[in-house]
């Protein structure tokens, strides 16, 4: 069975509170990423319809601070399934609700695994992207994925024929 990109669409918004900050006064990093593993979590469920548990987390770099009193805005959606995995690609948004404007404060990709009743990892459902941008996502996904086997010791370089295309001639 196939879903569609767009179905497994979680939006996720939380009010950055003063338990929430850092000294400076910004969101501390671990209660967003805290905040994305939900969000991207949900977003798994959605897509496979069953319990799933983080498998990876790739880079997440700040590119923007979230101050108190901000709105944090977090966007996850599956971009490719494997045989029991998920890829979700999360974007992150402060908002200024007083001077209304949003920005980018970061993406990410985490990886998902669904589980069936014994807590064995089960398949799931493929994954159709339609727009441009889910397009450009999902034939990504498996050079992402080879790289992330790679850098767990799950696969040699040579094992990946898609990530190895982009540095060999």
């Amino acid at each position: 069975m196939e879903k569609k990109a767009s179905a497994s669409l979680v939006v996720m918004t939380e009010l950055v509170l003063p338990n929430d900050t850092n000294t400076f006064g910004n969101l501390m990093g671990g209660r967003l990423m805290y905040w994305m593993d939900i969000a991207a979590a949900l977003s798994a469920m959605k897509h496979c319809g069953a319990p799933v548990v983080t498998a990876s987390v790739d880079n997440i770099s700040f590119e923007n601070p979230i101050k108190l009193g901000n709105v944090v805005h977090i966007e996850a959606k599956v971009t490719r399934s494997f045989k029991s995995s998920m890829e979700v690609h999360l974007k992150v948004w402060g908002e200024d609700a007083i001077h209304q404007y949003k920005y980018k404060s970061n993406e990410a990709y985490l990886t998902f695994v669904a589980l069936d009743p014994n807590g064995k990892p089960r398949a799931v459902s493929a994954v159709v992207p339609e727009s441009e941008e889910e397009k450009k996502l999902f034939d990504g996904a498996l050079r992402r994925r080879q790289l992330r086997l790679i850098l767990g010791g799950k696969l040699t370089p040579d094992e990946a024929p898609e990530l190895k295309a982009l540095f060999v001639k």
